[in-house]
Protein backbone atom coordinates (compact mmCIF):
# COMPACT_ATOMS: atom_id res chain seq x y z
CA UNK A 1 0.00 0.00 0.00
CA UNK A 2 1.64 3.22 -1.19
CA UNK A 3 -0.86 5.67 0.28
CA UNK A 4 -2.54 6.04 3.65
CA UNK A 5 -1.37 5.22 7.19
CA UNK A 6 1.88 3.28 7.47
CA UNK A 7 0.80 0.28 9.55
CA UNK A 8 4.00 -1.55 8.60
CA UNK A 9 6.07 0.90 10.66
CA UNK A 10 3.89 0.42 13.75
CA UNK A 11 3.84 -3.32 13.20
CA UNK A 12 7.63 -3.42 13.02
CA UNK A 13 7.94 -1.40 16.24
CA UNK A 14 5.57 -3.66 18.17
CA UNK A 15 6.74 -6.86 16.49
CA UNK A 16 10.15 -7.04 18.12
CA UNK A 17 9.86 -9.47 21.08
CA UNK A 18 11.73 -7.24 23.55
CA UNK A 19 9.73 -4.15 22.58
CA UNK A 20 6.47 -6.14 22.72
CA UNK A 21 7.30 -7.28 26.27
CA UNK A 22 8.08 -3.72 27.36
CA UNK A 23 4.87 -2.35 25.87
CA UNK A 24 2.83 -5.12 27.52
CA UNK A 25 4.42 -4.30 30.88
CA UNK A 26 3.43 -0.65 30.51
CA UNK A 27 -0.23 -1.51 29.96
CA UNK A 28 -0.31 -1.92 33.74
CA UNK A 29 -0.44 1.88 33.90
CA UNK A 30 2.72 2.38 35.98
CA UNK A 31 5.67 4.44 34.77
CA UNK A 32 8.79 2.28 34.58
CA UNK A 33 12.47 3.09 34.27
CA UNK A 34 14.70 1.91 31.43
CA UNK A 35 16.36 -0.51 33.88
CA UNK A 36 13.01 -2.04 34.83
CA UNK A 37 11.97 -2.29 31.19
CA UNK A 38 15.31 -3.88 30.27
CA UNK A 39 14.60 -6.62 32.81
CA UNK A 40 11.11 -7.12 31.38
CA UNK A 41 12.53 -7.36 27.87
CA UNK A 42 15.35 -9.67 28.90
CA UNK A 43 17.94 -7.37 27.35
CA UNK A 44 20.79 -5.10 28.46
CA UNK A 45 20.18 -1.53 29.53
CA UNK A 46 22.05 -0.22 26.49
CA UNK A 47 19.88 -2.27 24.13
CA UNK A 48 16.73 -1.25 26.00
CA UNK A 49 17.63 2.44 25.62
CA UNK A 50 17.87 1.99 21.86
CA UNK A 51 14.49 0.22 21.76
CA UNK A 52 12.86 2.88 23.93
CA UNK A 53 14.15 5.63 21.66
CA UNK A 54 12.51 3.92 18.68
CA UNK A 55 9.21 3.48 20.53
CA UNK A 56 9.26 7.13 21.60
CA UNK A 57 9.99 8.30 18.05
CA UNK A 58 7.13 6.11 16.81
CA UNK A 59 4.66 7.81 19.14
CA UNK A 60 4.07 4.79 21.35
CA UNK A 61 5.86 5.96 24.51
CA UNK A 62 6.25 9.14 26.52
CA UNK A 63 9.32 9.82 28.68
CA UNK A 64 8.80 11.46 32.06
CA UNK A 65 11.60 12.87 34.17
CA UNK A 66 11.43 13.05 37.95
CA UNK A 67 14.57 14.14 39.73
CA UNK A 68 17.48 12.08 38.48
CA UNK A 69 15.26 9.35 37.13
CA UNK A 70 13.66 9.03 33.71
CA UNK A 71 10.47 7.02 33.44
CA UNK A 72 8.45 5.77 30.52
CA UNK A 73 4.70 5.38 30.05
CA UNK A 74 2.49 4.52 27.11
CA UNK A 75 1.75 7.62 25.06
CA UNK A 76 -1.99 7.44 25.76
CA UNK A 77 -4.98 5.17 26.20
CA UNK A 78 -5.12 4.51 22.44
CA UNK A 79 -1.79 2.69 22.63
CA UNK A 80 -3.02 0.63 25.59
CA UNK A 81 -6.14 -0.41 23.67
CA UNK A 82 -4.02 -1.33 20.66
CA UNK A 83 -1.73 -3.57 22.71
CA UNK A 84 -4.64 -5.15 24.62
CA UNK A 85 -6.52 -5.91 21.38
CA UNK A 86 -3.39 -7.42 19.81
CA UNK A 87 -2.93 -9.61 22.89
CA UNK A 88 -6.53 -10.77 22.53
CA UNK A 89 -6.03 -11.53 18.84
CA UNK A 90 -2.85 -13.48 19.58
CA UNK A 91 -4.56 -15.48 22.32
CA UNK A 92 -7.51 -16.28 20.05
CA UNK A 93 -5.12 -17.72 17.47
CA UNK A 94 -3.24 -19.82 20.02
CA UNK A 95 -0.09 -17.67 19.99
CA UNK A 96 0.81 -17.99 23.67
CA UNK A 97 4.31 -17.40 25.01
CA UNK A 98 4.14 -19.55 28.15
CA UNK A 99 2.33 -22.40 29.80
CA UNK A 100 -0.45 -21.48 32.24
CA UNK A 101 1.00 -20.63 35.62
CA UNK A 102 -0.02 -19.42 39.10
CA UNK A 103 -0.42 -15.80 37.96
CA UNK A 104 -2.76 -16.60 35.10
CA UNK A 105 -5.98 -17.21 37.11
CA UNK A 106 -5.51 -13.91 38.98
CA UNK A 107 -4.80 -12.00 35.75
CA UNK A 108 -7.82 -13.48 34.06
CA UNK A 109 -10.09 -12.68 37.02
CA UNK A 110 -9.16 -9.01 37.48
CA UNK A 111 -6.26 -6.90 36.26
CA UNK A 112 -5.34 -3.37 35.30
CA UNK A 113 -5.50 -2.39 31.65
CA UNK A 114 -3.71 0.99 31.56
CA UNK A 115 -5.94 2.63 34.22
CA UNK A 116 -9.20 0.66 34.21
CA UNK A 117 -10.43 -2.77 35.25
CA UNK A 118 -10.03 -5.71 32.86
CA UNK A 119 -10.43 -9.46 33.02
CA UNK A 120 -13.55 -11.38 34.00
CA UNK A 121 -14.55 -8.72 36.53
CA UNK A 122 -14.05 -5.90 34.03
CA UNK A 123 -16.28 -7.63 31.47
CA UNK A 124 -18.84 -8.46 34.19
CA UNK A 125 -18.97 -4.82 35.27
CA UNK A 126 -19.73 -3.57 31.74
CA UNK A 127 -22.27 -6.35 31.14
CA UNK A 128 -24.08 -5.40 34.34
CA UNK A 129 -24.12 -1.68 33.51
CA UNK A 130 -25.53 -2.39 30.05
CA UNK A 131 -28.12 -4.84 31.43
CA UNK A 132 -29.45 -2.30 33.94
CA UNK A 133 -29.62 0.47 31.33
CA UNK A 134 -26.82 2.58 32.81
CA UNK A 135 -24.81 2.35 29.59
CA UNK A 136 -26.08 2.00 26.04
CA UNK A 137 -24.01 -0.30 23.83
CA UNK A 138 -24.42 -0.19 20.06
CA UNK A 139 -21.69 -2.27 18.49
CA UNK A 140 -18.42 -1.00 19.95
CA UNK A 141 -19.92 2.41 20.84
CA UNK A 142 -20.77 3.05 24.49
CA UNK A 143 -22.81 5.94 25.89
CA UNK A 144 -23.77 6.84 29.44
CA UNK A 145 -27.55 7.15 29.93
CA UNK A 146 -29.48 9.45 32.26
CA UNK A 147 -30.12 6.44 34.47
CA UNK A 148 -26.40 5.74 34.45
CA UNK A 149 -25.62 9.26 35.64
CA UNK A 150 -27.91 8.73 38.62
CA UNK A 151 -26.33 5.34 39.31
CA UNK A 152 -22.79 6.73 39.42
CA UNK A 153 -23.75 9.77 41.46
CA UNK A 154 -25.19 7.37 44.05
CA UNK A 155 -21.84 5.58 44.39
CA UNK A 156 -19.89 8.82 44.72
CA UNK A 157 -18.58 9.34 41.18
CA UNK A 158 -18.89 12.92 39.91
CA UNK A 159 -20.02 12.44 36.32
CA UNK A 160 -20.18 16.19 35.66
CA UNK A 161 -16.50 16.48 36.52
CA UNK A 162 -15.65 13.57 34.20
CA UNK A 163 -17.64 15.17 31.38
CA UNK A 164 -15.55 18.33 31.71
CA UNK A 165 -12.44 16.33 30.80
CA UNK A 166 -11.26 16.06 27.21
CA UNK A 167 -11.00 12.32 27.60
CA UNK A 168 -13.96 10.25 26.33
CA UNK A 169 -16.34 9.27 29.12
CA UNK A 170 -16.96 5.69 27.96
CA UNK A 171 -14.86 3.56 25.67
CA UNK A 172 -15.08 -0.06 24.69
CA UNK A 173 -11.78 -1.93 25.15
CA UNK A 174 -11.36 -5.49 23.87
CA UNK A 175 -10.32 -7.76 26.73
CA UNK A 176 -7.48 -10.09 25.73
CA UNK A 177 -8.43 -12.94 28.06
CA UNK A 178 -12.22 -12.73 27.85
CA UNK A 179 -12.20 -11.62 24.17
CA UNK A 180 -15.14 -9.36 24.90
CA UNK A 181 -15.37 -5.69 25.81
CA UNK A 182 -14.67 -4.07 29.16
CA UNK A 183 -15.15 -0.43 30.12
CA UNK A 184 -12.38 2.10 29.48
CA UNK A 185 -12.43 5.90 29.31
CA UNK A 186 -12.62 8.35 32.20
CA UNK A 187 -15.56 6.46 33.70
CA UNK A 188 -13.66 3.17 33.70
CA UNK A 189 -10.72 4.91 35.37
CA UNK A 190 -12.95 6.51 38.01
CA UNK A 191 -14.58 3.19 38.88
CA UNK A 192 -11.26 1.40 39.40
CA UNK A 193 -9.95 4.31 41.49
CA UNK A 194 -13.11 4.07 43.59
CA UNK A 195 -12.51 0.37 44.27
CA UNK A 196 -8.99 1.15 45.49
CA UNK A 197 -10.13 4.13 47.58
CA UNK A 198 -12.84 2.08 49.27
CA UNK A 199 -10.34 -0.63 50.13
CA UNK A 200 -12.21 -3.20 48.05
CA UNK A 201 -9.16 -4.09 45.99
CA UNK A 202 -5.43 -3.55 45.70
CA UNK A 203 -2.67 -3.94 43.16
CA UNK A 204 -0.02 -6.61 43.54
CA UNK A 205 3.66 -5.76 43.25
CA UNK A 206 5.23 -6.67 39.94
CA UNK A 207 1.93 -7.73 38.38
CA UNK A 208 -1.12 -6.30 36.63
CA UNK A 209 -3.37 -8.39 38.88
CA UNK A 210 -6.04 -6.65 40.96
CA UNK A 211 -6.83 -8.55 44.17
CA UNK A 212 -10.20 -8.01 45.82
CA UNK A 213 -10.60 -8.48 49.57
CA UNK A 214 -13.39 -10.87 50.66
CA UNK A 215 -15.61 -7.92 51.66
CA UNK A 216 -14.63 -5.97 48.54
CA UNK A 217 -15.55 -8.91 46.34
CA UNK A 218 -18.97 -9.20 48.00
CA UNK A 219 -19.56 -5.47 47.52
CA UNK A 220 -18.41 -5.59 43.88
CA UNK A 221 -20.60 -8.59 42.99
CA UNK A 222 -23.60 -6.97 44.68
CA UNK A 223 -23.02 -3.68 42.85
CA UNK A 224 -22.57 -5.37 39.47
CA UNK A 225 -24.89 -8.39 39.40
CA UNK A 226 -25.15 -10.42 36.20
CA UNK A 227 -28.35 -12.33 35.58
CA UNK A 228 -27.94 -16.01 34.80
CA UNK A 229 -30.28 -17.18 32.05
CA UNK A 230 -32.88 -19.69 33.25
CA UNK A 231 -32.68 -22.98 31.38
CA UNK A 232 -35.80 -23.83 29.36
Amino acid sequence: MKEGPDIAQIGALIGDPARANMLAALTGGKALTATELAAVGGITLQTASAHLAKLEAGGLLLPRKQGRHRYFTLADETVARLIESMMGFAASRGHLRHQPGPKEPALRKARICYDHLAGDYGVRMLDSLVARGAIDAVGDALALTAKGEETFQCIGIDVADLKASRRPLCRSCLDWSERRAHLAGSLGKALLASFFDRGWARRTAGSRSVIFSPDGERQFLALFPVETPVAA
